[in-house]
């Protein structure tokens, strides 16, 4: 099915993010690198819009569609903001997996609001097998990195949590709504509150002495996010959100693999048996659909 392929390139596109906002924020604040990579999400959205043609519609939105897209803006950004907050703080290799953590809780509130007990048995092992795969990555030995005593972790907890929101208030707010449309939307809310956040707290002055080549990887950053909410809001609209979902947080193997290449983070054996445990999970999830 073509919402599963799409579902997997979102994986890639959002494990990629990752790798480049780590690479864009050693020098810059996180708040302020939230702020500017939503402005590429936001250009590179609207220009998908008018590519499909889907601006025409937007008079034809709904006000429950609306308001659920605007609320799930409100979520994306307070996730994004957490999730590079802890970034900033914490080892890509424990942040990641604590965020991924999302998924147990959007697969349960996607079997209460929108019924999706086919196969329920199965999806609750596969969310069981998950939580342990999530738990033994968290529980992975110390790196050389230091963190910034436990902060990340709340940090990171609060991003799952936002990023569970955000899809089950999107499923809502995209239903007669083109998927591009609807990420374009919810982007230009996630733009207004990251400025909001980074005027609130004095950071706009950093702007002048932003580092040029960190400038770089966090507008490519950008570019990689657009890139996975496309394929995300297009497979959640078009697919089983319980499936789709578990099959996006497998970007993780790819944010792995990345984190090896690039800042040499290699997986303890627990570690590596965890993320075998969350592929198997999502795995299962997909072929039991």
């Amino acid at each position: 099915m073509l919402w599963i392929i799409v579902a997997v390139l979102s994986a890639f596109f959002a494990g990629l993010t990752s790798i480049l906002a780590k690479c864009g924020i050693k020098k810059t604040d996180s708040d302020l690198a939230t702020a500017l990579r939503t402005i590429v999400v936001l250009i590179f959205s609207w220009v998908m819009v008018f590519i499909v043609g889907s601006q025409a519609t937007i008079g034809q939105i709904g006000q429950k569609s609306l308001l659920f897209l605007i609320l799930s803006g409100f979520a994306t950004g307070a996730s994004w903001i957490c999730y590079f907050k802890a970034l900033s703080m914490g080892n890509i290799n424990k942040v990641v997996p604590i965020d991924k953590s999302s998924t147990i809780l959007t697969v349960l509130l996607a079997i209460i609001c929108f019924d999706e007990r086919s196969n329920l048995a199965i999806k609750l092992i596969a969310t069981a097998i998950l939580a342990a795969g999530i738990f033994l990555m968290v529980e992975k030995k110390k790196t050389k990195e230091k963190d910034e005593g436990k902060g990340w972790m709340i940090y990171a907890v609060l991003a799952a949590v936002f990023a569970a929101l955000t899809s089950i208030l999107a499923k809502v707010g995209i239903s007669g709504v083109e998927s591009n449309l609807g990420t374009a939307i919810r982007t230009a809310v996630v733009l207004v509150m990251a400025w909001v956040i980074v005027f609130a707290r004095g950071k706009q002055k950093q702007l002048a002495t932003l580092d040029k080549k960190e400038l770089v990887f966090i507008s490519l950053s950008g570019i990689a996010t657009g890139a996975s909410w496309l394929c995300y809001y297009y497979a959640i609209q078009t697919g089983i959100v319980s499936v789709v979902v578990p099959i996006d947080k497998l970007s993780i193997v790819f944010t792995v693999a990345f984190s090896y290449i690039v800042f040499k983070e290699k997986l303890s054996l627990k570690a590596s048996v965890g993320l075998g445990l969350m592929v198997v999970a999502t795995l299962l999830m997909t072929f039991f659909k």
